[in-house]
């Protein structure tokens, strides 16, 4: 779970509500008007911008991803790779059969090699499992943007609609209040949905995209040494150009070869 997302959310919804609160109710703040020119253009702008099967895709990964972690992060793949290829090394591929881990992608390739598969059929697999995986996720955050981008857009549309409405009953002062306050929550309404919710998830689906890429990438690499029979002392030094160079010197001892 991560949840600096969930907690970022919610740190922004209680400043907001506190705002909301000491200056007034909240009734004052809903206007089923805004909602609808936010939501319903929003929705509707970016329907038109992705076909159907990028949103079904897009959509539900980039919201998954926005709220979890990898099962293992770069440090722990090579300390984890390095111990496969030790357990390769001492009983074959067959010893691998029994091998469980918590990451999806790894067990994928370690089945590979305890079936038998060949070298080629490996990498072609798994760079084509990872490339799938890494357009979805960028879709999802493309997603996300796209909807950041023209949230606030529709909230000046909702702003120009209420100041129209606003003026053309200026002989009826009664109605100026509502058409004003309807005008101003578009925009806010805009502001929020963009600024709180979808240009963060966005930016948190790329970065997360960068560190899934070099995961996925770093696992293909070991899988195909652990399928070479290369030493698992050998297979740690090649996966550790993976990570920072702190966190090189950071790496306990390697596995004895």
């Amino acid at each position: 779970m991560d949840i600096m997302t969930g907690a970022g959310l919610v740190a922004g919804m209680i400043v907001i509500a506190t705002m909301v609160f000491l200056g007034g109710d909240l009734h004052m703040f809903i206007s089923d008007h805004a909602a609808i020119i936010i939501f319903g253009g929003s929705s509707a702008a970016t329907m038109i911008r992705f076909p159907l099967s990028v949103l079904a895709h897009g959509l539900p990964l980039g919201l998954k991803f926005a709220f979890t972690m990898s099962r293992l992060s770069a440090h722990d793949l090579v300390d984890e790779l390095a111990r496969i290829a030790e357990i390769a090394r001492k009983q074959g591929p067959v010893g691998l059969e029994k091998v469980e881990t918590d990451e999806p992608f790894l067990a994928k390739g370690i089945r590979y090699v305890a079936d038998g598969y060949d070298l080629d059929f490996i990498r072609d697999n798994m760079e084509r499992d990872r490339d799938n995986f890494l357009l979805h996720l960028n879709e999802g955050s493309k997603i996300y943007r796209a909807v950041g981008d023209c949230a606030p857009a529709f909230g000046m549309i909702g702003t120009l609609i209420g100041m129209v409405q606003m003026f053309s009953n200026m002989s009826d002062p009664s109605k100026l209040g509502p058409f004003m306050a309807t005008a101003l929550l578009a925009t806010l309404y805009g502001a929020l949905v963009a600024n709180l919710l979808c240009l963060p998830i966005a930016d948190k689906l790329h970065g997360k995209l960068i560190d899934e890429e070099t995961n996925r990438t770093l696992i293909i690499d070991g899988i195909l040494m652990i399928r070479d029979s290369k030493s698992p002392t050998l297979v740690r030094e090649m996966l550790l150009a993976y990570l920072p160079e702190k966190h090189r010197h950071a790496e306990g001892e390697p596995v004895p070869a």
